[in-house]
């Protein structure tokens, strides 16, 4: 589309030429611009009296070195101040003309411009798609049912007696399985390296996750003994240090320790918990557990609801959001790692392969982004006070600071508005749901 003429034009319509392209169904726009050679001497004019107020020419004193002078000397640095000064104004102008919302930072190239001429050059941008809702009620959404029985309750249960056991020293016999064995421990490299050391280590005997070189060498071990063998850690190994590398170890066996559980009484219910009886803190496993229950089936009916919306709208994505939020999903990555006191620097993964695996994913987040953003609008969802205030609450609460000092700080950082934005669209995604036939099916016969 050309907004050039040989025309007369008013003033307002003459100042420059503009072609808009795009790329097939694609998000990607191609400004070819032109600012006329007037405007463009104009601002050269006004470029070089501004050097040459400030200019250090031999023979002349500050700021009466001849314009003339100035051009020919600093030609290069006062076209590149031209070029800095017009050509983001004309590119903002162009945009607003042509009705686009670029969603990434137009790039500049095929820049023309000679002293006396006009300024050409093309600005490439991504923009959000156009795209037509499809069908967003009445979704027919489905997801497994998830019981809550009392083998869940006793299971958790187990798990809180497990970590309140005690460790009880084993007398007049050799190390046997489901033994812990203390050890004093030196592991020396093959090929050389730095050793692994700990002067006091247990060490479950039998169990799944020991290494099967230290079942083998400490079954039968008594105090006092010392054990020397190697230990070859397989390729994937969790730890990266490790993993994949041969040690030689030098062990002394410090003691023998059986774990001793505590009786499941009213008593470990007193020493677990606030709760005076078992049956009291049975209770309360069984509300959490359901609670978790609910929070997890309210995150698969939103999972299900995006993916049905996203395969029945079908329109390009921009490229620079999709990009961002490969980003996203790998940070998120680094942070889980790092919440298991993993080093992601330490762990033995292809960053880069695992970034371009993230990549279908992150436009299908993309895309059920705007399609909600579409939907929100469309049925006048919005964020009021009270719940922005609230949220605002409940996050300093969690965070140990006002709720007043928490907003100053968000909007400090520019995440304010991110924050609304997430509220919004989980506004949006709630009365989806209710709009939606939503059906319990038996976990065997989920599709």
């Amino acid at each position: 589309m050309s907004e050039a003429s040989s025309e007369p034009q008013p003033d307002s319509a003459k100042d420059d030429s503009t072609t808009l392209a795009s790329s097939g169904a694609s998000c990607r726009r191609e400004l070819e611009l032109e600012i006329p050679a007037e405007e463009v001497q104009k601002a050269a004019e006004k470029v070089a009296r501004d050097f040459a107020r400030i200019a250090r020419i031999p023979g002349f004193r500050p700021g009466k070195a001849p314009v003339s002078l100035i051009r020919r000397r600093f030609a290069e640095d006062i076209k590149g101040e031209v070029v800095q000064s017009l050509v983001p104004q004309r590119v903002e102008k162009a945009v607003a003309e042509q009705k686009l919302t670029p969603v990434s930072q137009p790039q500049v190239d095929k820049v023309d411009y000679s002293e006396g001429g006009p300024l050409k050059f093309r600005a490439v941008f991504e923009v959000l798609p156009e795209f037509e809702l499809g069908n967003y009620k009445g979704l027919d959404i489905e997801v497994e049912e998830m019981k809550i029985t009392d083998e869940n309750v006793e299971k958790t249960l187990e798990e809180m007696r497990e970590r309140a056991a005690a460790f009880a020293p084993v007398e007049g016999r050799a190390a046997q399985d489901n033994d812990f064995v203390e050890l004093k421990l030196l592991g020396t490299p093959a090929g050389g390296g730095e050793p692994l050391q700990a002067s006091s280590v247990l060490c479950h005997i039998g169990a799944e996750e020991t290494l099967e070189a230290f079942n083998e060498n400490l079954k039968g071990a008594n105090v006092g003994e010392h054990k020397n063998f190697d230990v070859n850690y397989p390729a994937d190994y969790p730890d990266a240090k490790l993993a994949g590398k041969t040690y030689h170890y030098s062990v002394e066996v410090l003691a023998i320790k059986m774990k001793k559980l505590p009786e499941l009484n009213d008593e470990l219910a007193k020493d677990l918990s606030d709760f005076k009886t078992l049956d009291e803190l049975r209770t309360d496993i069984r509300m959490r557990i359901e609670q978790a229950r609910d929070q997890r089936q309210k995150e698969l009916v939103r999972e299900k609801i995006l993916a049905a919306l996203v395969k029945s709208h079908d329109f390009p994505v921009p490229e620079s959001l999709v990009e961002h939020q490969m980003d996203v999903r790998l940070e998120r990555v680094v942070r889980s790692l790092a919440a298991q006191g993993v080093d992601p620097r330490a762990v033995n993964v292809d960053w880069v392969t695992l970034r371009r695996r993230q990549r279908e994913r992150a436009a299908e987040d993309v895309k059920a982004e705007l399609i909600v953003d579409r939907i929100a609008s469309a049925e006048n969802i919005d964020v009021t006070e009270e719940e922005l205030q609230r949220e605002l609450e409940h996050m300093a609460e969690h965070a140990g600071e006002s709720a007043t000092a928490l907003r100053a700080r968000l909007t400090k950082q520019g995440a304010l508005d991110r924050m609304k934005a997430k509220l919004r669209s989980d506004k949006t995604l709630d009365w989806l749901a209710q709009n939606s036939r939503i059906r319990t099916v038996a976990a065997a016969a989920a599709k």
